[in-house]
């Protein structure tokens, strides 16, 4: 049973809701373990097309939780390594999972929430929310494969000035370094994101899973190798029912009906 987040699937779109907002959907250990469950379940699940992220309230997520944190009967330390390794394991299910993933950002993304809306492919934010990464500004060191996105997202030099003096982004700001996709009123960041998740689910999966782990992987993978990593891919797609469809609406010249 869930208690800190909530879930559903709807016209193919499988939506998480984190549900603490009396504590800015701060994540604790319990909320870690919900989410990375619910990801697996839609990772999982055909009826799936595509996965929005969100929160209730007036935040996206504030971050790790630092009250229960500083409350650990071991220890701080001890309290970040079992929540860190459950969120670590919501940011490998979102980068693995052949799915578009979209962060629906409602309002604050700070710290580990601003790490988890990094991770997702495709992020929606409305204009009045605000992005921050807060560890270095509490003495913690950057986490939750943020310092993975961020160079990747925006290059070296502005993801060390995010990291060294973390000031709050506003929407406009992140828009314009790439750091989102979309800015759109308060009150239509989710409508967008649905809108942006049902685009996506029309097409091919296979197509856009073989993107994402090539995209994803170009960094670290020899040019050569990378090359023959498409070529691999490219056949894969011409075997599978998706390519063929594809390629034959092009050549019939109507629109491809994709369903696996």
């Amino acid at each position: 049973m869930r208690q800190f987040t909530t879930a559903a699937v709807q016209d193919g779109i499988g939506t998480v809701r984190l549900n603490r907002p009396q504590s800015y959907n701060a994540l604790n250990l319990p909320t870690a373990k919900e989410l990375a469950g619910t990801l697996m379940d839609f990772a999982s699940d055909r009826a799936v097309r595509a996965i929005i992220i969100t929160g209730t309230g007036k935040a996206f997520s504030a971050g790790g939780d630092l009250k229960q944190v500083l409350a650990h009967p071991v220890s701080p330390a001890a309290a970040f390594h079992e929540i860190a390794a459950h969120v670590d394991v919501c940011i490998i299910e979102i980068r693995r999972v052949k799915k578009p993933v979209i962060a629906a950002i409602n309002g604050v993304a700070a710290g580990g929430g601003f790490s988890l809306a990094l991770a997702c492919d495709f992020r929606v934010m409305g204009q009045s929310a605000w992005l921050k990464q807060s560890f270095t500004s509490n003495g913690l060191s950057v986490d939750g494969g943020a310092t993975f996105a961020l160079p990747r997202l925006v290059g070296l030099a502005r993801a060390l000035e995010i990291a060294a003096f973390d000031e709050p982004i506003t929407a406009e700001q992140a828009l314009n370094w790439g750091l989102v996709t979309q800015v759109v009123p308060d009150d239509r960041v989710l409508a967008e994101a649905e809108q942006m998740a049902r685009t996506l689910a029309q097409k091919s999966l296979h197509s856009f899973g073989l993107a994402k782990e090539l995209l994803t992987n170009s960094f670290d993978t020899p040019f050569e190798t990378q090359l023959e990593n498409e070529r691999q891919g490219l056949v894969a797609c011409a075997n599978h029912p998706d390519g063929l469809e594809g390629m034959r609406a092009f050549v019939e010249k109507r629109k491809p009906r994709f369903n696996t």
